[in-house]
C-alpha cells in the first residue's frame, strides 16, 4: 500500500468513528410538566377577583381536594351558621410557620398566610344536591388581616369576589326529611370586620390551639390535628400542651362545659375586652366563664328589652321565662337575637342546650 493509500484509509476511518460518536439529533428535552400548578398568593395582587386564581384545590374545584400544602383543618367547636357545613384549609408560604402565644388567642400566622372556609348545604332542593354558597378567604399581608369573600355559581365551578353580602334563597332538606326554606346571608365586608376584630384590628376567630387540640380526618388517615401541624411545618415546636375546650354537643360532658364551649365560639368574639360587645358585663371566652357571673347568672340586664318584663337576669337559674340569654338565643329578630349576625334561624340544638343547663342551675338569685 502506498503511502498516499495509507493516509486516505486513516481519514476515511476517523471520519466513519467521529460519525458513529457524534449523537444524533434529538428534540429539545422537555422538562416534566407538573399537571398541578402551585398555590399563588402574590400579596401585591390579592384579594384575586376569582377564587380558582389562587389554586387553593386541584382537580374541579368544587371537590375541595387541596393542592399541594393546603392543610385541612377543622376545630372542636364550630361557629354556627344557619346549619352550613363548612370545608376548612390554611396555606402558608414556604418555609413559614405559625407560634404560639397563648391557648386564648389565635395563632401568631406569618405573612402571607391564607385561611380558608367554605360554607355548604347538602340535600338542596329541589335536586337534592350539595350547593357551595360562599368560600371565605382571610389573608395576612403586612402584618394585617384582610377579608375576601367569595360567590359560587350556580354550575359550582367558580366563585366570585364579593365584598358588598347579598342574600341566597335556599331550602335544604335535613336527615329526618324534613325541608328548610330560608335566606342565606352571605356577609359584607363590614359585618366580616364586626366579628373579626379586636380593638379595631381585624383578627381570626377559630385558630386558637385550644380548639385545634383534637383529631382530623386525611387523606393519609385519622391523626392528631396539632402534632400534623408541626409535621407540616405549619406550627413551631416547643409550645405547652394546651388545654382544649368541650366539645358542645358531647353528652358525656358537663352541661356547663358544653354552654361555656358553645358561647365561647359563638359569642366570645363580641364579648370580650376589646370586641364589639365589650360594654355589655358579660364575658363568654371560654377562660373566663369559669366565673359563672361572667356567663350572666344572677347578673341583672342593664337594657331591659321593651315589652319583655319578665326577662330580670341574663341567666335567671331554674327559670328559663326570666333568662334574657334563652330569650335571645330563641329570637330571629334583628333587635334581639343573638348573636347578632352571622345566624337568621334559630339554633335548635343550641335553645335545647341552655334550656336544660339553666334549669339545672340551683337557684333563685339572692
Amino acid at each position: 500500500m502506498t503511502r498516499r493509500s495509507f493516509l486516505m484509509l486513516l481519514a476515511i476511518v476517523a471520519i466513519v468513528l467521529a460519525c458513529r460518536h457524534e449523537p444524533a439529533e434529538m428534540a429539545a428535552p422537555v422538562p416534566p410538566v407538573d399537571s398541578v400548578a402551585s398555590v399563588s398568593v402574590d400579596l401585591d395582587q390579592v384579594p384575586y377577583p376569582t377564587l380558582s386564581q389562587y389554586r387553593f384545590f386541584t382537580g374541579a374545584m368544587a371537590a375541595h381536594q387541596p393542592n399541594g400544602g393546603v392543610l385541612p383543618y377543622d376545630v372542636i367547636t364550630p361557629l354556627f351558621s344557619d346549619y352550613a357545613h363548612k370545608f376548612r384549609f390554611v396555606w402558608m408560604p414556604p418555609g413559614t410557620s405559625a407560634s404560639h402565644v397563648s391557648d386564648h388567642v389565635p395563632l401568631d400566622f406569618p405573612n402571607g398566610t391564607a385561611l380558608i372556609k367554605s360554607f355548604y348545604f347538602d340535600n338542596v332542593q329541589p335536586a337534592n344536591v350539595r350547593r357551595i354558597l360562599e368560600t371565605r378567604v382571610m389573608i395576612k399581608r403586612d402584618g394585617q388581616w384582610l377579608f375576601a369573600d367569595y360567590v359560587w355559581n350556580d354550575e359550582q365551578t367558580e366563585a366570585v369576589l364579593d365584598l358588598n353580602g347579598r342574600f341566597v334563597p335556599l331550602t335544604w332538606r335535613d336527615d329526618q326529611g324534613t325541608d328548610h326554606v330560608q335566606q342565606y346571608r352571605i356577609p359584607a365586608w363590614a359585618e366580616c370586620f364586626t366579628c373579626h376584630k379586636q380593638n379595631d384590628v381585624a383578627m381570626p376567630i377559630g385558630p386558637k390551639l385550644r380548639n385545634l387540640a383534637r383529631t382530623v380526618e386525611y387523606a393519609s388517615g385519622t391523626a392528631d390535628q396539632i402534632g400534623k401541624w408541626v409535621d407540616a411545618g405549619y406550627l413551631q415546636p416547643g409550645f405547652p400542651v394546651p388545654q382544649p375546650v368541650a366539645r358542645w354537643d358531647d353528652p358525656g360532658t358537663s352541661l356547663n362545659d358544653r354552654v361555656r364551649a358553645y358561647v365561647d365560639m359563638n359569642c366570645a368574639h363580641c364579648h370580650s375586652e376589646g370586641k364589639h360587645c365589650d360594654y355589655r358585663p358579660m364575658r363568654f371566652a371560654w377562660q373566663e366563664t369559669a366565673n359563672p357571673v361572667n356567663l350572666g347568672v344572677c347578673v341583672e340586664p342593664e337594657d331591659p328589652l321593651p315589652g319583655e318584663p319578665q326577662l330580670t337576669y341574663i341567666v335567671a337559674p331554674s327559670n328559663t321565662y326570666r333568662s334574657m340569654l334563652l330569650h335571645r338565643i330563641s329570637s330571629t329578630d334583628e333587635a334581639v337575637r343573638m348573636p347578632l349576625l352571622g345566624r337568621t334561624v334559630v339554633h335548635a340544638e343550641a335553645v335545647e342546650l341552655a334550656t336544660e343547663w339553666i334549669n339545672s342551675l340551683p337557684g333563685p338569685c339572692n
